[in-house]
């Protein structure tokens, strides 16, 4: 299964298709995702985030919940439920695709590194798992939520630690490539 739904996102990860999956990306974090951040702070009126926190505990988390106040809180399930839909959304796509891309010209065709671009869609899952627990003790908030707000930093660790490792996947793919690139043709000059 993951075999094939990596295969699948190699072939549809052609050179039009990436491109316009990182100008889409690009446009996305300079247009949308500035407004959406300025609007998230002031909601939060000052208080950590639990979407931009690395790690955080349950009762760090409720912290937050209280610091929102009634209307931050609303207003941060929202955001779960509107921009933090797409969001993901948008960094997949773009990371799917390009490190689809750059290992296909980095790797041997059959090599397991090619399924590297999985990593991105455990990221967005882990990052709508971490959008639920978040939200529910939100919404539950001043009712403690029992294994969801101890499952929250969980599901958000993992998805920071699958996102950026995605980025240096990508990273690590172009360096490879260009590195590959150089020896082919050193290689090539010396024949």
């Amino acid at each position: 299964m993951w075999k094939r739904l990596s295969d699948g996102i190699q072939r549809i990860s052609t050179g039009w298709v990436t491109l316009a999956a990182l100008v889409f990306f690009l446009a996305f974090t300079a247009l949308v995702l500035p407004r959406q951040a300025a609007q998230a702070e002031a909601d939060a009126g000052g208080a950590d985030s639990p979407d931009m926190s690395f790690f955080y505990s349950a009762a760090e988390l409720y912290d937050m919940a209280k610091a929102y106040g009634s209307e931050g809180r609303a207003a941060y399930v929202r955001a779960r439920f509107t921009f933090d839909l797409v969001w993901p959304l948008v960094y997949t796509v773009f990371l799917c695709t390009s490190i689809s891309w750059v290992y296909a010209r980095a790797f041997p065709r059959h090599s397991a590194w090619q399924r590297a671009n999985l990593a991105p869609l455990l990221g967005a899952l882990f990052d709508y798992l971490e959008n639920l627990s978040t939200s529910l003790v939100m919404l539950r908030y001043q009712a403690q939520t029992a294994v969801v707000d101890w499952l929250a930093p969980i599901w958000t660790l993992i998805k920071w630690i699958l996102v950026y490792g995605s980025f240096a996947l990508l990273v690590i793919g172009v360096a490879v490539g260009i590195i590959s690139g150089i020896w082919r043709r050193i290689k090539k000059r010396r024949a």
